[in-house]
């Protein structure tokens, strides 16, 4: 029994019609199939597409398309590829947004913060057998409004309650759509998470997210499943105020950090 995959990675390519419209992605491309097997245990490439024709495939790929979503552009190239190669028996594309930010008609500005994900498996006889949308390195700090107390506590146990604490995360966070062909905005569900984390009063990680989940599933009616992942950066104190102890000073934490994460479904 074998699996087979490969491809190309971080392609990027910047799409624009030369007027007023800019779509930037990084793309990466994996091809499965048993036609690939011969390469591996004979050296026999005659049915190898080379990952540099893959990344061509990518670019012309794009030129030609036509919408704004990643997950229109993960199934356009995806489906360019099935057409092209008839002894592809599936492939998956993802690709994360290179946002930019409009500053005027002709004018974008380039931004290195959170970035949408668009993520698709397509057969050749069975169509598409998964796809996958998201929000990847979201960073939020709550400078209170948030607590860790009353957890299991032992003999091991260094870590103080804490019944109101600045909270630090690093969120990712995936869902998959009932129809694939109309995704949620991206910017959208962002949003509406940062608006959680700001007005929820959490006990937990775990609370913050499960929260987070429960009320993007009530405005998304489109959305099947919500998945987090969220890392614990909260920041080690430096200095504490004698006059006000709510004063302080933080320093970036040493690794490890604390990861939480949860799946929920319709």
């Amino acid at each position: 029994m074998t699996t087979i995959r490969y491809g190309k990675a971080a392609v990027s390519l910047y799409r624009t019609d030369g007027v007023s419209r800019l779509l930037g992605a990084e793309v990466s491309v994996d091809v499965y199939g048993e036609n690939f097997l011969p390469a591996y245990t004979e050296g026999n490439n005659s049915m190898v597409v080379p990952t540099d024709t893959m990344k061509n495939v990518v670019h012309l790929a794009a030129l030609d398309y036509e919408g704004d979503t990643l997950e229109g552009l993960v199934d356009h190239v995806a489906r360019r590829f099935l057409d092209s190669y008839e002894h592809l028996e599936r492939i998956r594309l993802h690709a994360r947004e290179l946002p930019f930010a409009r500053r005027s008609e002709v004018l974008f500005q380039r931004l290195r913060d959170d970035a949408g994900v668009a993520e698709v498996t397509l057969d050749r006889h069975e169509g598409m057998v998964d796809h996958r949308s998201g929000r990847e390195g979201l960073n939020l700090i709550k400078i209170t409004g948030s607590s860790f107390a009353r957890f299991r506590s032992d003999e091991f146990t260094t870590l103080p309650e804490m019944v109101d604490r600045p909270l630090f995360v690093h969120l990712d966070c995936w869902w998959r759509h009932a129809d694939a062909s109309t995704p949620a905005a991206s910017e959208a569900v962002r949003d509406l998470l940062v608006a959680t984390f700001d007005d929820f009063n959490s006990k937990s990680i775990q609370h913050l997210v499960y929260e987070m989940g429960q009320r993007a599933l009530s405005r998304f009616d489109g959305l099947t499943e919500i998945e987090f992942l969220a890392e614990n950066r909260l920041w080690d104190t430096a200095q504490v105020s004698e006059a006000d102890d709510r004063v302080k000073v933080y320093t970036d934490p040493r690794p490890p950090y604390g990861e939480i994460a949860l799946t929920l479904r319709r």
